[in-house]
């Protein structure tokens, strides 16, 4: 999982220059939006923000898709403080990876890879996350 982890942080890093951060703005409020959902335990707004994939899976089971995140080991991104973007990388026009790094209730630091796709008719909409936790302690 780390070196899976750290291969997709690689290829954000190392890929296309960063776009000016108006450009990031239609996938960051995607995540933005899932993110406030899981804190407000909302399992429908934030499924609304996933992709199709986990739509059709999860269909009329909202609670079900958020028990099966928190449980999955999601928890610190649902109970973060705060959170705040790093780079990002445009795969193409219709994908993107986006880092994000949070902080939890405890201070812990945590950074997540999130893997966006611009569905037709939908908009951006998270396909997978990989997280793990930072050294350190945020503010």
């Amino acid at each position: 999982m780390r070196v899976l982890f750290a291969m997709m942080v690689l290829i954000v890093s190392l890929g296309a220059p960063a776009l000016a951060q108006d450009d990031a703005a239609p996938w960051q409020a995607t995540i933005t939006g899932q993110v406030e959902a899981f804190r407000a335990g909302d399992g429908e707004a934030a499924l609304s923000f996933a992709g199709q994939g986990f739509q059709t899976q999860f269909e009329g089971q909202p609670e079900v898709f958020l028990g099966v995140i928190l449980a999955s080991g999601y928890g610190a991104i649902a109970e973060s403080r705060s959170h705040s973007f790093g780079e990002f990388n445009k795969v193409s026009d219709t994908a993107v990876l986006q880092v994000v790094n949070f902080v939890g209730r405890d201070q812990s630091l945590y950074e997540a890879l999130y893997q966006l796709a611009d569905e037709p008719g939908e908009g951006w909409r998270v396909q997978s996350v990989a997280l793990r936790k930072e050294a350190g302690l945020g503010i």
